[in-house]
């Protein structure tokens, strides 16, 4: 099986959209494909042995659409031309129209607006000079049908295809008007001087006027909705400084390979990812993490791509380019985020495939029924053109998928990288939370956070024989008394002997002292009294805390207690999510007294404890089938299995980490407070995005019947389909308007 996705052009509507999608569907071998209207993507999946992508291409352009292969090194200022060059064209095309359009209105309702009272030349009135008036008309519309030619031969050749769109209903109302007004022309022509109320030139040149100008602001706004992914794509430098044979080489990006060493100075960007060879500096890592404050780094310490360089100068080692790069992968992860396809898409979805030739069937009844009914052939057509014009299934197709860009977009500016338009949609349904508590609620490295002494003793004293004896070590406990020395700047002895003892602790001798240090097993088994120290003993126990006993020459002498340290933001953000409503349950492998330790500081009562990784999937179930949505925040490591069984996976990680397959939802950051920003960016785009549906849904219902004459019915006016056009084309620019609203979306503080 594999996935490609394509540019599609020539699209104008959710039927377009339909059109491809029904088309490519029945190929051999291809097992879906969903197409995006707003993104202007296909992504196709296919069984290559059965079928090339060759194929799907070629399938797509008899169907009258463009479609082209979107390459790995995606070039940002050549898409940005592209665009810019559709908008320019767009404008021109309007400009043009509007040029011809307004004289053309002029001259064809002047006459008959009677407070006004326009004058006309003479020698065009149409009272005098009826076929001069109507020649007249006929040289300003061929320049706005030339304008708006593509909806002639993209409209036309849906039609032949059996698959109508929107181009379709413009042309066939458009194409209805002129042809009568010709029609009359020639009636003039033979002295039937009264045919002259008969020209429609006016309507069909205005209608195309409005709809181009309604596409190009369309295209500016469609041009926004995507300006997150821009911004992430224009971030990545375009060079990179080279070290060879001691010499500095200045590249293109796309040159630098694994290996290379690249030498970068303050102030200047990380062109790729690698590992920092020499130098210490600070860097800025708010495009990978959205976290403002800068990383110290030094030889060893990753470093990543379009980062920014703060103060010092280093060399680093290539260690991944081009598409691997962390920046490239959050770029691809919201790429296809946006141009997915929610569930609440499928309805509109189903609602365009059939809308077009329904229109068709509803314009021709309706121009027969008032026909029959007595109504004159002008009369019958206006009503036939302006259902026609009217009833546009743009703003239904645009309603979901530019909400879903900018919603994904605005999560990536906050460093919450959404991977689609279903996970968007379910995270808002979301009613119980479990975090898994290390590396999670804590920061996942033991720290120490107690020091006790016995009489004699002295603080530092006890911290620098603790961290003395455990300087070789690599257990995390050890490793965390040794960070304290290093803060507290205190120097270390040698060790004159080490000995380990497995599962309890070691023995060392520093200075002629024999140290103990370890857990109450190696204290009792050495004989060595606790019961000064009892009472604090049990308190940090308590407390979650991990006590760690010192024993100098055989005399208890104090306690070093370590502990898994709450991260600052965990208890903010469960209070948050419980203010929401929602139920937060905790999870760990840890022993019960300990994990209600955490859990009280945080906030939590329920705790679920000495849950072992591959039971963790099972504990989510066991409150999935209580008819809870269940979301689960982890590290995305061991809780890979219990992330993909919840209803929405969000997994704490870095940049280095965000393409996880598990999750649903990525918190660059790992901070706590992004789950509940998640939640409601959700809410805020899945209530933006039935705010679209209801206007393009209810825009529809209630301009068709007004177009079919439905007020006029009972003695009100008639829709004039120069008013349908402008209603049609302000539908599709009000949905992508109200989309862009959530861009002021900020998260929570």
């Amino acid at each position: 099986m594999k996935k490609d996705t394509l540019k599609i052009t020539g699209m104008t509507c959710a039927a377009c959209a339909a059109r491809i999608e029904k088309v490519v569907g029945k190929v051999e071998g291809v097992d879906q494909i969903s197409v995006n209207l707003a993104t202007e993507k296909a992504v196709v999946t296919y069984h290559p042995e059965t079928t090339k992508l060759e194929d799907i291409k070629s399938r797509i352009e008899k169907a009258g659409y463009g479609a082209l292969d979107i390459e790995e090194k995606k070039i940002v200022d050549e898409d940005k031309l592209r665009k810019e060059k559709e908008i320019k064209t767009l404008w021109t095309k309007f400009t043009v129209s509007a040029v011809f359009a307004v004289p053309l209105l002029y001259f064809a309702m002047g006459s008959m607006i009677w407070w006004l009272r326009f004058p006309i030349p003479e020698i065009v009135d149409p009272m005098q000079f009826p076929l001069n008036y109507a020649i007249l008309q006929i040289v300003l519309t061929l320049p706005i049908v030339a304008a708006g030619y593509r909806f002639y031969t993209v409209g036309y050749h849906a039609i032949i295809s059996r698959s109508p769109n929107m181009d379709s209903l413009i042309a066939m109302g458009t194409t209805a008007a002129i042809v009568y007004s010709l029609y009359s022309v020639y009636q003039i022509s033979i002295g039937n001087f009264g045919a002259v109320e008969g020209l429609y030139f006016e309507t069909a040149g205005v209608i195309i006027t409005l709809i181009l100008l309604g596409k190009s602001l369309e295209a500016v706004s469609k041009g926004r909705t995507s300006e997150a992914i821009k911004k992430l794509m224009g971030l990545a430098p375009k060079t990179a400084v080279v070290l060879r044979d001691g010499k500095e080489y200045e590249v293109p990006i796309d040159e630098v390979e694994i290996g290379h060493v690249i030498l970068v100075k303050p102030g200047e960007k990380i062109p790729v990812d690698g590992v920092v060879l020499e130098g210490n500096t600070s860097i800025d890592e708010s495009m990978l993490t959205g976290e403002s404050i800068p990383i110290e780094k030094k030889a060893g310490d990753p470093v990543y791509a379009a980062s920014i360089n703060k103060n010092g100068m280093i060399k680093f080692q290539a260690t991944k380019v081009g598409g691997d790069t962390a920046l490239a992968q959050i770029i691809k992860l919201v790429e296809e985020a946006q141009g997915s396809k929610a569930p609440i898409a499928q309805m509109a979805d189903i609602v365009s495939g059939y809308f077009v030739p329904i229109v068709f069937v509803i314009a021709v009844v309706a121009f027969l029924a008032w026909f029959i009914s007595g109504e004159s052939l002008v009369f019958s057509l206006t009503i036939f053109i302006a259902i026609l014009v009217i009833a546009c299934p743009c703003a239904l197709g645009l309603a979901t998928p530019t909400a879903i860009m900018v919603g994904t977009g605005k999560g990536a500016e906050y460093g919450i990288l959404i991977k689609g338009g279903e996970a968007l949609e379910t995270t808002h349904k979301i009613n119980t939370i479990i975090f898994d508590k290390t590396g999670t609620i804590t920061a996942g490295k033991p720290e120490v956070t107690d020091v006790v002494t016995v009489e004699g003793i002295e603080r530092n004293q006890l911290i620098q024989i603790a961290a003395s004896a455990e300087k070789g070590s690599e257990h995390p406990l050890g490793e965390a008394i040794v960070k304290a020395a290093e803060k507290e700047e205190l120097e270390l002895s040698d060790l004159d002997q080490f000995k380990a003892i497995p599962g309890h602790g070691i023995e060392v001798e520093i200075k002629g002292n024999v140290v103990l240090l370890g857990n109450k097993k190696l204290m009792n088994e050495s004989s060595i009294s606790l019961e000064a120290l009892q009472a604090e003993s049990d308190r940090l126990a308590d407390e979650g805390k991990t006590p760690m006993y010192i024993a100098i020459n055989h005399k208890i002498a104090g306690i070093i207690a370590v502990a898994d340290v709450v991260k600052e933001s965990s208890a903010k953000a469960i209070e948050k999510l419980q203010s929401m409503g929602l139920e937060v349950v905790m999870i760990t492998g840890d022993n019960e007294k300990t994990a209600r330790a955490i859990a009280k500081q945080v906030g939590i009562q329920q705790v679920l404890a000495e849950v072992l990784p591959q039971d963790k999937s099972n504990e989510v179930k066991k409150l999935q089938t209580a008819n809870k949505k269940v979301a689960m925040v982890g590290d995305g490591i061991n809780d890979a299995p219990a992330l993909a069984q919840a209803d929405i996976g969000i997994a704490i990680g870095s940049g280095t980490d965000v393409a996880m397959e598990s999750a649903d939802i990525v918190l660059m950051r790992s901070d706590l407070m992004d789950v509940p920003t998640a939640i409601q960016l959700s809410k805020s785009t899945i209530k933006n995005i039935k705010e679209n549906l209801f206007w393009a849904f209810g825009y529809n219902v209630i301009g068709i019947p007004i177009a079919a004459g439905l007020l006029h019915l009972f003695g009100g006016p008639l829709l004039n389909p120069i008013f349908a056009a402008a209603a049609m084309s302000l539908s599709s620019v009000s949905v992508l308007t109200n989309a862009l609203r959530l861009k002021r979306f900020k998260p929570y503080k």
